[in-house]
């Protein structure tokens, strides 16, 4: 049974990606079979079509900015531009606020942190611990209830979207 269950998984899998691989001729078949065109006219679509694939590739490699120029301090300054953006995030580590940060740069939006009155620790946040603060919000709900620095963004009806960033956690949210 397991045989039979892993060959056909196996085969599955090997015609799902033969699928899924693209045919680079295709274009060149398509336009050879066009009334008219020539053999040199398909070359010049292949090498058109071949180029214009790997361009995109350097120009999002060299678009992309590396994590150490992304600031660490996140801006928090709601009032100051006329974006319809916001993100709002808490990031314990880091992690969140580096794509909060990336969120915004690319829609031109406006940061909001979440932050907690009492900042998570290394320890609170070791969710392996049962006596870990994240692990006791998890069991009493009437710890979740954390008190925040700022809780509420200036002229919220200014915004039409609003992204939200938070830490996934192995046995759910934190409070904040």
């Amino acid at each position: 049974m397991k045989r039979t269950l892993s060959l056909l998984l196996s085969l599955v899998m090997v015609l799902s990606l033969t699928a899924c691989g693209g045919n680079g001729n295709s274009s060149s078949q398509a336009s050879s079979s066009a009334p008219g065109s020539s053999a040199a006219e398909s070359s010049v679509a292949e090498n058109s079509s071949e180029s214009s694939r790997e361009e995109p590739s350097s120009e999002i490699s060299s678009e992309a900015p590396s994590s150490s120029t992304v600031s660490s301090e996140a801006p928090v300054d709601e009032t100051a531009s006329d974006s319809s953006v916001l993100v709002v995030y808490y990031s314990a580590t880091g992690n969140t606020e580096e794509a909060a940060n990336y969120i915004a740069q690319a829609t031109g939006g406006d940061l909001f942190e979440l932050e907690p009155v009492e900042p998570y620790t290394d320890d609170d946040l070791n969710w392996t611990d049962d006596n870990s603060r994240v692990s006791q919000e998890h069991a009493d709900e009437s710890l979740r209830d954390v008190e925040l620095v700022a809780d509420t963004v200036d002229n919220w009806d200014q915004y039409d979207t609003v992204f939200i960033g938070y830490p996934k956690m192995q046995y759910g949210f934190l409070s904040v």
